[in-house]
Parts: structure tokens; sequence; C-alpha cells
């Protein structure tokens, strides 16, 4: 049977939740229909999850449509969880972005499918809550063809909108009288559409009357062949033709087959189903090809034991195989589970174009793609890359003896979710963890409190700056020489690498030139030490090579046991290397960047005038306003310090009509005061106070 990866996305309480519950109870997985408000869906498990009717892990349940086995992921729609949503893109071959017939178009609606459309992903527009008060047809698909994609086309007709009788007619043989929604959408004569609503344009008639210029004009955009075609002679475009190239075009992610109906009554889900193995693309892959997948979710089990999600794109995993994962990590596959009709059961092997949950891989994580073993090293490193969370907030325990407790727990998640960004203040006793909004706070401490028992507190959350080199740098302490007291000889060349490059280490030296162990220990806590910069930052992307080495071989007096203290220890080199890295950090001189929000802002016209001072005040930087009817629309970046700010005050100045789009842009230098975060380290950069607490000792002093 063929495979079909499916994602459900949407802003939030649009109802693809609802929408998901539907498409199983259709297909006959479930016999009862979940309710988000009750929590009692399929997908949604989380405590938090029923308890605010909101997606906040995604989740994957399968279904089978005729021949074709659909693996449904439930994706997160709140802002604050975008990263879960991106990793679950990588592994789709089409979408369903689920709209409100009542809110319409909404902020995180466009963010979504302008990251579909970015990743060409297929996919299908499902218009949910026709059975709402309030519920509109023209008005969506003029905001859908404004905002969203013009290269949409409306599969059928809505009648009784706005009443739990509302129904959805698809058009006779799928585009018997389709419509293609331009900017001037045109609704059938007989759609049951408010006055105030409908669209101005011409309303398209009965088949052969005014269906073919519009479906035409979207299809022949990508098909030069179909407009010569029916410039020359329209006749040639017979329905089954048209509806042939909409099926390869939507299959392509060209055109967007837009669907309306509701989750609650079961209006329009029908058709929707059919669409799904119609018009979207089955999974490929040989399955016989060389091993390749990616992992896109990673749970434990009660007993600790790591289980990851991974779509296969090639090859087969079977049980007992050996798989290279991620930078370095490696396991053997203990136990397999496969997706068929609502649930997951074990299974002999994975292959090519499905979905999986391997046990066995202790180290893997989020992100790590998969190679067999014996595959060169390269292939199993590539990942992909998720926007960075750019606030971060301290973690405690609102009782004190279970710090510990509240550390072990937060290590366990960062494990499943390496965006999480743990960082531990031994000095302070304090943990941070990074976010990418105020509702992840609820999140981690609902997880805290249901799964390991523990009572937490934030506190208000804080920008995450990075720091970049301005130059090259180098530094060396000499074993023996000046007021190095460690048995051990470090040097360290630091030199500057493009923004998204990583931390590069390399030596100049010989690898034989002192045991293995210590070079090991050079580099992990060169790694470390990275993580606080000159001004606490951070540094992501830097070279670091190594200069110099030595070390003391073991030694004892004559008849005596092994002295420690005239030999080299791992801990020797540990504890030096600190201080030759901020030497030469500090030789080369950091600056501090600030993470910068691309924003997108729709505003009405008559508020420009207010809207542009604020702008200028919270350091945004807009580009030339573009007008759209009687609306402005501003993009541009400003601070992620400043985004919140904005936020709260956008409502007030434009009477509730300005809608702000945001998504991570890049790294910015500060402007002005230099930021500092304290640091958690035992300050390396203070070379007495460093050299005290770590050997309780000053040399020459």
């Amino acid at each position: 049977m063929k495979t079909l990866n499916l994602g459900i996305l949407a802003h939030v309480d649009a109802g693809k939740t609802s929408l998901t519950e539907r498409l199983l109870h259709a297909a006959g997985v479930i016999d009862e229909l979940g309710s988000v408000d009750d929590g009692s869906t399929l997908t949604d498990s989380l405590a938090l999850e029923r308890q605010r009717g909101i997606t906040i892990k995604s989740a994957v349940v399968s279904f089978t449509v005729g021949d074709v086995v659909v693996n449904l992921i439930d994706t997160p729609g709140h802002p604050d969880f975008i990263a879960e949503v991106e990793r679950v893109l990588s592994v789709l071959d089409g979408a369903v972005l689920v709209i409100s017939a009542v809110e319409g178009v909404q902020a995180q609606t466009r963010v979504l499918m302008r990251t579909l459309q970015r990743l060409h992903i297929p996919t299908l527009l499902f218009v949910n809550k026709i059975d709402r008060a309030g519920a509109r047809y023209g008005h969506v698909l003029r905001r859908i063809a404004e905002k969203l994609t013009p290269a949409a086309v409306a599969m059928g007709r809505v009648s009784e909108l706005g009443t739990r009788a509302a129904e959805f007619r698809p058009y006779a043989d799928g585009v018997a009288a389709l419509t293609a929604v331009a900017a001037d959408t045109a609704v059938p004569a007989d759609t049951a559409v408010p006055a105030d609503t409908a669209p101005t344009a011409e309303v398209a008639g009965a088949p052969g009357t005014g269906f073919v210029p519009r479906l035409a004009e979207v299809l022949a955009e990508h098909d030069d062949e179909l407009l010569t075609a029916y410039v020359e002679d329209e006749t040639v475009l017979t329905p089954a033709r048209l509806r042939d190239e909409l099926r390869a075009q939507s299959r392509r992610g060209l055109v967007h087959p837009v669907f309306f109906g509701s989750a609650i009554t079961g209006a329009g889900v029908e058709a929707l189903t059919a669409a799904l193995t119609e018009l979207l693309p089955a999974g490929e892959g040989d399955p016989e090809g060389p091993v390749h997948g990616t992992v896109f979710k990673v749970e434990r089990a009660p007993d600790g034991q790591k289980t990851a999600y991974v779509r296969m794109f090639s090859g087969t995993v079977r049980v007992r195989d050996k798989l290279l994962h991620g930078t370095d990590g490696e396991g053997k596959v203990t136990g397999i589970d496969v997706f068929e009709q609502g649930t997951d059961a074990p299974g002999p092997h994975v292959p090519a174009g499905r979905i999986g949950k391997l046990r066995g891989l202790a180290g893997v994580r989020i992100g790590d793609a998969l190679a067999a073993e014996g595959a060169d090293r390269q292939v199993a490193r590539q990942q992909h890359h998720f926007a960075p969370p750019t606030l971060e907030t301290v973690v405690t325990a609102c009782r004190p003896r279970e710090r510990g407790a509240l550390h072990t727990a937060l290590t366990r998640l960062a494990e499943q979710d390496p965006l999480i960004g743990l960082r531990q203040d031994e000095l302070r006793g304090e943990l941070h963890v990074s976010l990418y909004g105020e509702v992840q706070k609820e999140v981690v401490q609902a997880t805290l409190a249901d799964e390991f028992g523990l009572d937490v507190a934030f506190r208000e959350s804080t920008v995450i700056c990075v720091e970049r080199l301005d130059g090259p740098g180098a530094a060396a302490e000499l074993m023996g020489k000046g007021s190095n007291p460690f048995l051990a000889t470090v040097g360290l060349r630091v030199e500057p690498a493009p923004p998204g490059s990583g931390v590069s280490y390399g030596l100049d030296v010989e690898l034989g030139s002192m045991p293995y162990a210590f070079m090991r220990a050079v580099e992990d806590t060169v790694r470390e030490t990275l993580r606080e910069g000159v001004y606490g930052w951070e540094i992501p992307d830097c070279t670091v090579t190594m200069t110099h080495s030595g070390y003391a071989p073991r030694q004892s007096h004559a008849h005596a046991i092994f002295d420690k203290s005239m030999s080299s220890t791992g801990a020797d080199f540990r504890q030096l290397t600190p201080l030759v890295l901020m030497d030469a950090l500090k030789q080369a001189g950091t600056t501090v960047h600030e993470p910068m929000q691309r924003f997108r802002l729709e505003i009405p016209a008559e508020t420009f005038g207010t809207v542009l001072p604020v702008l200028s005040r919270l350091r945004a930087v807009p580009q030339a306003p573009e007008t759209r009817g009687d609306a402005y629309v501003l993009e541009g970046e400003i601070p992620a310090a400043r985004v919140h700010a904005l936020e709260q005050q956008l409502p007030t100045l434009t009477s509730g009509e300005g809608v702000l789009e945001c998504a991570f842009a890049r790294y910015r230098p500060v402007v002005g005061e230099v930021p500092s975060r304290p640091r958690t380290d035992h300050d390396p950069l203070n070379r007495k106070e460093y050299l005290l607490r770590v050997v309780r000792r000053v040399a020459g002093a």
C-alpha cells in the first residue's frame, strides 16, 4: 500500500484537532468523536492540552483511505510552539491548513502558509466552522486570495451558511464548475452568502459559462502548454483535462484546492477525505536504497527508555539494525512500532515512506538524521535547523529540597527537546531554560508537576543574545612557566566563522603529542566554555584551533605508588583551558548581538501616522509601506525584546484592526549599552578569583 504522511496545521482554535477527530471517525478508527472542550480527543494526550484545549506536542495517528495509509500528524497552532511545527514539516508529504469561516485568515495562518510554500509542501485548505453564526464564504475566499495565495481553487459551494444545517456540495466531477479564487473572487449564484460579505465580481454561472477562464488562468500560471491551448481553442480544455491538470499541480504544491465544512457536524469532510489521496502525493522512497530517515519527535517511556519517531525517506530499518544518528551517536534498534488504524503496533521493520517508532537509540535527539552502520558519518549529521528561542527564564523549585530533582527532570526534558537549552548556574544554584513565548512556561510547569511531581516558579523572561568574534586571537599557557599552576600546556587560536556555521575545532599539533583523553578534555572544555563569552553570552559560531600541547607523563617516587602531583590528569586540562580560551577571546574581541524578528504589520491606512512613531520608539526598522486597498502593509525588523510591547499597544493604536506577524530573522549588533549576563562558571576572566575557586591557591602568591 502507498503512504501519505499528512500534517494538520492551523491558527490556534481554528478546529484542526476537531477535524482530526472527524477524519478518524469517518475512517472507522474511533467509534465516538472526542471533544476538545471536554479534553477527550485522541491526539491531545497531555493534561495541559486537555485543560486548555490547545495542541502542544505533535501526535501521530493512522487511518486508511482506499489503498493509501494516511499517517496524520496533528501539530500545535500556538506561535509559542512553532518549533514543534517546523520539526513536523520536515517529514510531510502534504498538509491541510485549517481556516475558521468565522475568524477567517489569521496571523498564524499566514505564517504557516508561507512556511508551507517555502518548503514546497502540497497543501489543501479547509475552511472550518461553516455551521457557526458569523461564518462567511465570499469574504474568506477573498482573504485567502489576498493574504495566503492567489492560486487557490474553490472546490464546491455552501448552503445554509451559519446554521447547523450548513452543507458543502462539491462541484460535479471535481471540476465541472470549479471557480478559481482570484483577487475578484466569484461565487456561484446559488451559494448562501450574506449580502454584506458577498464579493462584487461577476457571478460564475453553470458549467461552461464562467469557470473555464478562471480555472485556466490559475492553472496556466504554471503550464505554458495549457495556456496556449486555451488561447487557441478553449474547447480542448475539457473537464477531464482540467481535473488532471488540477491534480498534477496540486500534488506539486502549485495550486491549493479549497474545501468548506464543519468538523463538528461532518459537513464537507467526505469531500476532503477523498481529496487527500486524489490531490496530495503519496510518500516516495526506495525501500531497497541506503538507509536515511529523520527523527522529528522523542519520548521517554515510564522505564526511562527513549522512543524516537522517525520518517524514513530511503531504505528500510529492521529490528537489531545498527544505526548512526546525529553528530557522533550510534545504537542498535531493539524494537519498532508502526502506525496502523489509529494506533501503533509492534512491527519487524519501517520501510521508506513510512513513519515508525524506534527503541534502543539511547543518545538520539530531535532533528537527528539516521544512517546505516558503515555509512558516511556526514549523512547522519544532516540536521534541520530551527529558529532559535529568543527568551530565557529562571526556574526555581518551590520546595528547596527538590532542587536536585528539578535539575534531573529538566535535564531529561532537554534531552527530548534540544531547543529547551538548559543552563545551570552552579554559583547561584539557578536553572535557566530557553523559551519561544510565555505559554511555554505553563507547559514546562504542567509537565514538571504531572510527570515528576515538582512544583516550580518562574522569573520574568529576558532576551537571549549571542556574541560574535571581532577578529582572530590567540593565547597559550606553558607547563612550568609563568603563573600556570597546572601540569598541562594548552595553546588556542580563535577565529570568526560565518553565522550558522557552528563551532569548528581543529589541531595544529600532532594528535599523538599527548594522550587522546587529554586532547578530548581540551575540546570538550572549549565547547562548554564557549557557552559564555566575554559578556556572558554564547559564542555559537567560531573556529578554534589547538596550537600548543604538553603534559607530564605518569611518574612516581622510587618504590612508591603513582604520585598525582607529578603527573598530568584530565582535570589539569579541563581547568586550564577556560583561562587560555578567555585570553584568546579577549584578544580577538567580541560584539554582543541581539535577536531580531522579521515583522509584517497590516494596519488601517488612517492609523499609519500613529503607528509609525511607535515603531520608531521600539527601534523597529520598517521598509516602504505597501498599499492594499484601504490598508497599509509594513514589513521590516524589530528587536525581539520589543515585540511584546508592540503586541500590547497595537490593538489600541489600530482599534483592533492591526494584524502583526513575527518570526526570527537574524542577530544584529546591539545598539547602545552592551547587555551582559551573569556568569554561571568560576569566571575565568578573573584569573585570581578563578584559581582560588578551582585550585584554592594562586601560583606565585
